[in-house]
This record gives C-alpha cells, sequence and structure tokens, in this order.
C-alpha cells in the first residue's frame, strides 16, 4: 500500500490550493473535476488534494500538517501576510512550534528549525 494523497475539504479549492502551492513551493497541477491537486516537483511524495464541499469546517482538525522553515519568525509573518492566522489550540506558551490556520481555517503547525 502506499500513501498518494491528503485530501482537503474547501470551500474555493483552487484558491485553497494555490495558497498551499505557494506556501510548500509546490505546483498545482491540472483541475480535474474531482477537485484541483497540489504537488512536490519531484512528484515522489505524496499531494494535496482539495476537494468542493459547501459547508464551513464545523471543527479543529483531526489531522494537520506540520512544517518548518529555517527562519520560523520570518516564515510566520508571511503565511500571515498571505492570509493564515494564528491559533490557540491548547499548546503551551513555551511551545516550539506556532499554530496557524490556512486561509479556510485549515489548522497546521509550523515547526522550529531542527
Amino acid at each position: 500500500m502506499k500513501w498518494e494523497a491528503l485530501t482537503v475539504d474547501a470551500r474555493e479549492p483552487r484558491s485553497l490550493a494555490r495558497w498551499w502551492a505557494q506556501t510548500l513551493d509546490w505546483d498545482v497541477m491540472d483541475p480535474d473535476p474531482a477537485g484541483v491537486e497540489v504537488r512536490s516537483p519531484d512528484r515522489h511524495s505524496p499531494s494535496l488534494f482539495f476537494v468542493h464541499v459547501d459547508d464551513a469546517k464545523p471543527a479543529k482538525n483531526r489531522l494537520h500538517l506540520d512544517l518548518y522553515a529555517e527562519d520560523q519568525a520570518a516564515a510566520v509573518d508571511d503565511l500571515v501576510a498571505r492570509g493564515a492566522t494564528r491559533a490557540a489550540v491548547g499548546q503551551s506558551d513555551d511551545a516550539e512550534w506556532v499554530v496557524l490556520r490556512d486561509p479556510e481555517g485549515n489548522e497546521f503547525c509550523l515547526l522550529e528549525p531542527r
């Protein structure tokens, strides 16, 4: 068995796919009637696949992405400038990660560099 994609519900799949593609420096693939795929340029890792839903996200994600950047503070500033928002989901004040929400409210973490 092989992991192919993480599917994300979105009110505006194309817009959210473009946001994540820019965030990850990935490519938006040709839109498909079923949704919009974002894939790493090397094409060897799982993709993100955005599908349309009419309803808003009802609660905190049960699954989220953990990202890292060499300069966490600069990356947070960039993400917020592009539409992400900070999120408090129970993390401690001294956590080594920052919890953010993408423009449609999906939580993800930005880790300190390792």
